[in-house]
């Protein structure tokens, strides 16, 4: 069954870039597309698709709230929001409306395809190097990332496995780290993942950042 991606830019251009990519990608199909974010919620609610691409500037309604719209009126549609490096202070507020991730606009075609798979399949996307320095960066802001009161519910391993995916590690890099099996790895992060009532990794992420288990660079 194929991907179903909705496409939500006010840049034709762009949007006919996507729509070619995507089409020529076996096992994927463009479902629609948007020029504004109000578009892209009412879209998303006729068409249901399974990741919707979200630009955050557009007229009218942005990206932003549009994502968090999606998000709460047609949770089985993943977002992911698509950024340029001037678009940096919106990214941290795009996440916590629920996107699922992030792509930056001048990242390797494969990439943008590999990425709409992973948000598809469930997973979490921080484009590498770039979300490490975004997430906290904006996570120092007033109000995160500062030391809450425990998490309730976690043991002390689940607590050491979420500080590492806080500071971009994969399950692979956390196995390693902690000297524990790939599989092991898996089920600690699919147990914090239930424990949290997180989306994705993302979400564990942006947790690990408020609850002030790692520190935002300065």
């Amino acid at each position: 069954m194929s991907i179903r991606v909705l496409l939500a830019d006010d840049q034709p251009l762009v949007r006919a870039g996507l729509r070619v990519l995507i089409a020529d990608r076996p096992g994927m199909e463009v479902a629609g597309e948007a020029g504004t974010g109000a578009e892209a919620v009412r879209l998303t609610q006729d068409t249901r698709p399974d990741v919707v691409i979200m630009d955050i500037r557009m007229p009218g309604m942005d990206g932003i709230e549009a994502t968090r719209h999606i998000t709460a009126g047609s949770p089985a549609s993943r977002v992911v929001v698509l950024t340029t490096f001037d678009d940096d202070e919106y990214v941290y507020a795009a996440l916590r409306s629920g996107a699922s991730g992030f792509l930056v606009k001048d990242m390797a075609l494969d990439d943008i395809l590999t990425a709409i798979e992973v948000v598809a399949d469930g997973g979490g996307l921080l484009a590498p190097g770039v979300t490490r320095r975004l997430i906290a960066q904006f996570a120092a802001r007033p109000g995160t990332g500062r030391a809450q009161p425990a998490i309730e519910g976690i043991t002390d391993r689940e607590r050491e496995v979420l500080t590492l995916i806080g500071r971009g590690m994969t399950n692979s890099e956390i196995a390693a780290g902690l000297h524990i099996s790939m599989a092991t790895a898996k089920a600690h992060v699919a147990h914090l993942l239930a424990k949290l009532g997180a989306r994705d990794r993302v979400q564990l992420v942006i947790t690990a950042y408020e609850t002030g288990l790692v520190t935002p660079s300065r």
